[in-house]
């Protein structure tokens, strides 16, 4: 079981390589990730996008691209449709996010022709490795599904099971996060959680433990289960995926968790035939290089399933 970045990393120089297409590769930040990536034997790329603009930050980072295949593309989204036909067309294992806008990567990600589409509920999963918490932690979802259904909750719940069991994780712990731990009518997270903790307890969804509605301190702090006298629940502070009602909330605790705290973090999109690596233009190189990672040891879980 994988319970940091460093463990992932290990894990990956002992696999087959993947290969990663870039979109709009034009981002020195991106061609520093990819860089990385490459010298630790993570993944090799194919790099999308204006090749002069390519050349020239490479030559700035000092990036040799003779090992690199470089496609020229004249536009953002001339860039992201051959990046994605290139996975689609199984070229390429891993689907990432340059410089191209969000709106128009997911555009061709959802493309019915060379797009990625599974039929499943897209979801995002942020997977962080916090010092002073045992093992990784996955939360679901902080930037793609706004206000999920019950539903679709189902979906993102499976999504983030699958990327706990890439990660070594064979029946990862969901917390369905609220602000109490008890069941409220005038609350609809609290009524959500309850939902899915029952369907869980019924068979409906397998491969994990649900447990909900937890506060964020019963999910991941042991001592806080002693404290309310909860160590009768499912979760008692070892909680593996951290699952919110909304956006917002999944939002402002990713924020914390990057402000506050001396954390490392990957981010990936899940529910597709290939992992995609959505990150924001604004995150480090070291998120970049971490996404990569995560969305290949994803990549060999998937083949290994196929």
């Amino acid at each position: 079981m994988s319970k940091s970045f460093a463990d992932l990393m290990k894990k990956l120089s002992e696999c087959e390589r993947k290969k990663v297409a870039v979109a709009a590769a034009q981002d020195s930040n991106v061609l520093e990730a990819v860089k990385a990536a490459k010298e630790k034997g993570i993944a090799d790329a194919i790099l999308v996008g204006d090749e002069e603009q390519i050349r020239k930050i490479a030559a700035e980072i000092g990036m040799d691209l003779s090992e690199y295949e470089i496609v020229n593309a004249e536009t953002l989204e001339e860039a992201a449709h051959i990046a994605v036909s290139l996975v689609h067309d199984h070229k390429a294992d891993m689907y990432m996010k340059g410089l191209a806008d969000t709106k128009t990567y997911l555009k061709s990600v959802l493309d019915k022709e060379v797009g990625l589409r599974t039929g499943k509920q897209l979801s995002h999963v942020a997977v962080f490795d916090v010092p002073g918490h045992d093992g990784l932690m996955f939360l679901t979802d902080v930037a793609f599904n706004t206000y999920p259904t019950l539903e679709q909750k189902v979906d993102i719940i499976a999504n983030a099971v699958e990327v706990a069991n890439a990660c070594g994780i064979e029946n990862p712990k969901v917390a369905h996060l609220a602000a109490v731990e008890v069941l409220n009518p005038k609350m609809p997270e609290t009524v959500d959680a309850a939902e899915l903790t029952k369907m869980n307890d019924e068979g409906k969804i397998t491969g994990c433990i649900i447990d909900g509605p937890l506060s964020l301190d019963l999910a991941m702090d042991p001592e806080a289960a002693i404290h309310k006298n909860a160590t009768g629940r499912k979760i008692v502070g070892d909680a593996d995926i951290f699952l919110f009602h909304d956006i917002d909330a999944g939002n402002l605790v990713y924020k914390c968790l990057v402000h506050t705290t001396k954390s490392v973090n990957g981010c990936i999109l899940v529910g597709t035939s290939a992992p995609c690596i959505l990150t924001s233009r604004s995150d480090t190189f070291e998120v970049k290089l971490n996404s990569i990672a995560l969305a290949a040891v994803v990549a060999h879980a998937m083949d290994e399933k196929n």
